[in-house]
């Protein structure tokens, strides 16, 4: 699959594995539309890459999604990789901050797939990708508001996938573990097996070529989180 003479709207593209993307598709030859809420950052990346605009948008926002949208209407292919974490336990839970990250990591995909989605389901083509985590697998300590919205983004990506199934629009979920971003330098435990940006991009990059619906990496670190949806909770608990 060649991305060449190709139009994709990356949505969270001015930090990590969006801006990663960014670079990586610009390689490729596809042209590219830059979106999230750091214009400045987003010009800065769109001037670097060529043939690639910058679509500032808010996806907590229904009216920039909106129009963002109708914007970016010719797109052959959208990611939604726009992501808000904070490390949170139940014991420490801030309530806006975990609803912010529901906001952005799960409402706003809802936003944005509600005005593609059935646009690339009326013209009968395009390629939509949502970025999920290895974390949306299962309940995981001092994630609340993170686990949860990805395990949602997940189960929306299935629902596209099944109802897009004969449209000639391809679906897929890409679920990486631990990247290197300014978000995962909020933790203070090690992170197994964690990614640079690039890396991860060069993995997304790999599935989004392929026609598997989910793909989750890094191997074998995501087969731990993929075996422990299917063993009993009592084990899985204690293993976590």
């Amino acid at each position: 699959m060649s991305f060449k003479n190709q139009t994709w709207w990356i949505i969270g593209a001015s930090e990590g594995l969006g801006r990663a993307l960014a670079e990586a598709l610009g390689k490729e030859g596809a042209s590219l539309i830059l979106s999230a809420r750091n214009a400045d950052r987003l010009q800065a990346l769109s001037d670097g890459l060529g043939d690639a605009q910058a679509l500032p948008m808010d996806v907590t926002d229904a009216r920039s999604v909106a129009s963002a949208a109708e914007a970016a209407s010719d797109a052959d292919g959208v990611i939604y990789c726009a992501g808000l974490y904070d490390p949170m336990t139940v014991q420490e839970w801030e309530p806006e901050t975990a609803e912010a990250i529901c906001e952005v990591n799960f409402m706003g995909a809802m936003r944005a797939m509600g005005r593609v989605a059935p646009r690339f389901a009326r013209r009968g083509h395009g390629h939509i990708v949502l970025i999920g985590s290895l974390a949306g697998f299962t309940g995981l300590p001092g994630a609340i508001g993170y686990g949860a919205s990805k395990a949602a983004v997940m189960h929306l990506g299935e629902n596209l996938h099944r109802d897009l199934r004969d449209s000639g629009v391809k679906v897929q979920v890409v679920n990486p573990g631990f990247i290197k971003t300014r978000l995962t330098a909020k933790n203070d435990f090690k992170m197994p097996m964690i990614q640079t940006p690039e890396d991860a991009a060069a993995c997304c990059i790999k599935a989004m070529r392929s026609n598997r619906f989910q793909t989750s990496f890094p191997a074998p670190f995501s087969w731990v989180f993929r075996i422990a949806a299917l063993l009993p909770r009592k084990l899985v608990t204690r293993l976590i």
